[in-house]
């Protein structure tokens, strides 16, 4: 069976286009017309001169603005095509580089605001894809005689996304090639992924960052009734934990049961790769953490020569060193000073080049980012923005058969129907659609995966959290905190209830919990249906409860475990495809943004400033700030028309 690839960067979405205003000034007639001139005032006649030449000052330096933006673009063009047409090396080294987060689809972002920066260009988020596709290419490729993995400017992405890349780092050094992984310091999940590699280069200064899985939140009850808000919250799930920050100072004994649980099993699963990889003794990369004081006293706090000791590292050496190290592996660059290394994004550009003949094809859909009603910008996952995604599917013929990538935690439970009675409507049309789980597909991401014909996930992903809130907060204490009081009448009990200034009613407060409980009913019973078991067998699994992979697959709720590459080639093996072609389904670009797309080479994403990207402190500062502003930011996207979710806090793996 051979596959033939082909990965798409990410579609930025339309800007949106300023409607004409339309014009009230009265126009003079011209004499002859019927019409007449009056006559104007000194002071008017002076204000249209000055009037006119000030028009005519700013329309000639609009027009040599725009014209010395065109110019700029076409040299960035050319400058693209140049780079374009070089022919890559008879032999060369592939260079893994990510940097910011690992994502199965990137964020949108204007990419005009990508031309216009300043700042050096710093990728704030890596393609899972684009890195699996590159080692793919690279293994059968004769030119590639090297892999060498930088991963200094990776922030993380979570074990089972490095998982995915592993898999296919694993069958590259199958082949007989060999890989080798270089950086001045080593955080986690940089060191995760450098496991993978046959030897791991460390700067004589560095450092191995490894300190474990935690789960650690901030609560906001006790600030919340400081400033008079009060929260309304309705679940049905004991381990429902979504609103527990807010309703709560610390952690409930459910939710630590849980959540110690999977995050347990995916500390287990990091230790034993490392371990394996590394031919190191089980408990080797414990020992080392919960040591660390004792072994660092004994190496006189040397981190790098400790790492050494512990075989962490295979070589710790000076930077100049380790370059040297590696121009003797894979000879030097044109310019003499490194070794000699192409980047994946324009390895992937060469063989993207190259024709494929094959007209049947497997489509992928990747669905990654919260669940939300209507159209969504890439990055989160809209109702109405995967129908059409859906729709493009089934009117393209040659699409055999059908992935759909989730990488979600889930959100409104509306949303997540929409798309699952979608994804039904397809299956009837006769074509094949599995699931692959990326890091989460939890709540809303289950939900929706329940519609397919199998469900596949990686041993790490976080899944299950079948459960569902509904959660609004009023403010009448705050108001009367600087004298604001509301009053009034209605027509019924009901009227005015849901106001943010006016108290939740107890009547009000039955009919929202009714409607909660009524949507988990139903969530239960599509799993049951979908998973051919009885709702009482469900109803004990769900309760909100969090599961990993590995533990979903033994009590039903995914049929089999394994990467994307692995679903697609059991999905194309069910629709009987000898040959086929793999092919991301995106929104079609317009002429405008096929343009813009071009002259970013398909990047998007927030640039990091240089020094940030380089700073230790700085990016474990970043990773500890971002959790706690979090659910914040989730509570002001939520836009589900009843205010019903079905959406895991807790779902964001390490």
């Amino acid at each position: 069976m051979s596959v033939n690839y082909y990965e798409p960067p990410s579609a930025p979405q339309p800007a949106a286009q300023a409607a004409p205003q339309p014009t009230n000034q009265p126009t003079s007639q011209a004499p002859g017309n019927g019409g007449y001139t009056p006559k104007l005032k000194p002071s008017n006649r002076l204000r249209r001169i000055f009037g006119g030449m000030g028009a005519a000052v700013t329309t000639l330096r609009n027009t040599l603005a725009n014209i010395i933006f065109l110019i700029i673009l076409l040299l960035i063009i050319a400058a693209i095509s140049g780079k374009a047409t070089l022919p890559l090396p008879d032999s060369f080294a592939l260079r893994i580089a990510p940097s910011g987060i690992l994502v199965d689809q990137r964020s949108y972002i204007d990419p005009t605001s990508l031309l216009l920066s300043d700042e050096n260009p710093q990728e704030s988020e890596t393609l899972v894809s684009d890195i699996v596709a590159a080692i793919n290419y690279a293994e059968k490729d004769k030119r590639v005689t090297l892999l060498v993995l930088e991963p200094g400017r990776l922030l993380g992405g979570g074990i089972s996304k490095l998982n995915e890349i592993g898999q296919a780092l694993e069958s590259f050094k199958a082949s007989g090639k060999k890989i080798i992984a270089v950086s001045d310091n080593y955080s986690q999940d940089q060191y995760y992924l450098a496991s993978f590699a046959d030897e791991i280069y460390l700067h004589e200064m560095g450092v191995v960052e490894i300190t474990g899985y935690g789960r650690y939140m901030n609560y906001y009850k006790s600030a919340l009734d400081k400033l008079g808000v009060t929260i309304h919250a309705f679940r049905s799930g004991k381990y429902k934990d979504y609103l527990e920050p807010y309703l709560r100072d610390d952690m409930s004994a459910e939710s630590r049961e849980h959540n110690a649980q999977w995050i347990n099993e995916l500390w287990a699963g990091y230790t034993g790769n490392v371990e394996r990889l590394r031919r190191l003794p089980p408990g080797s990369i414990n020992d080392y953490v919960n040591n660390l004081d004792a072994h660092m006293a004994l190496t006189e706090g040397d981190s790098a020569k400790l790492a050494l000791e512990k075989a962490l590292v295979d070589k710790i050496a000076p930077r100049r060193e380790l370059i040297s190290t590696l121009i003797a592996e894979a000879g030097k660059n044109k310019e003499g000073d490194n070794y000699n290394g192409i980047d994946v994004n324009f390895y992937l550009g060469d063989m993207r080049k190259k024709a494929i003949t094959e007209s049947d094809k497997v489509g992928v859909i990747v669905a990654a980012g919260s669940i939300l009603d209507g159209h969504q910008p890439d990055g989160s996952i809209g109702s109405e923005s995967m129908l059409e995604l859906l729709r493009q599917v089934q009117d393209d013929k040659n699409i055999k058969a059908l992935v759909i990538r989730i990488d979600s935690g889930g959100g409104s439970a509306f949303a997540s129907e929409i798309i699952r009675s979608e994804i039904i409507a397809l299956r009837d049309k006769k074509i094949p659609i599995y699931i692959s789980m990326g890091s989460v597909a939890a709540s809303g991401g289950y939900w929706i995966a329940t519609a397919a014909d199998k469900i596949w996930a990686q041993p790490t992903t976080i899944t299950g959290s079948i459960g569902v809130f509904g959660a609004f907060p009023t403010l009448e204490k705050s108001l009367e905190k600087i004298g604001v009081y509301t009053d009034g009448v209605g027509t019924t009990e009901l009227a005015g209830t849901m106001r943010l200034d006016r108290p939740l009613s107890e009547k009000a407060g039955k009919v929202v919990q009714q409607s909660v409980d009524n949507i988990y009913q139903r969530f239960i019973t599509l799993v049951a249906d979908a998973r051919e078991q009885e709702k009482d067998a469900i109803n004990e699994i769900a309760q909100g409860h969090v599961w990993t992979g590995n533990k979903a697959k033994e009590i039903g709720l995914v049929d089999e475990l394994g990467t994307l590459k692995d679903v697609i080639r059991a999905i194309a093996q069910e629709a009987k495809l000898d040959t086929y072609k793999v092919e991301f389904v995106q929104r079609p670009l317009s002429p405008k943004e096929e343009f813009l797309r071009s002259l970013t080479q398909g990047q998007a994403g927030v640039l990091l400033p240089k020094s940030l990207v380089n700073n230790f402190v700085s990016l474990s500062i970043l990773n500890d700030i971002s959790p706690a502003l979090k659910p914040l930011q989730d509570l002001k996207n939520m836009n589900d028309p009843q205010g019903i979710y079905v959406q895991c806090l807790d779902c964001v793996a390490p």
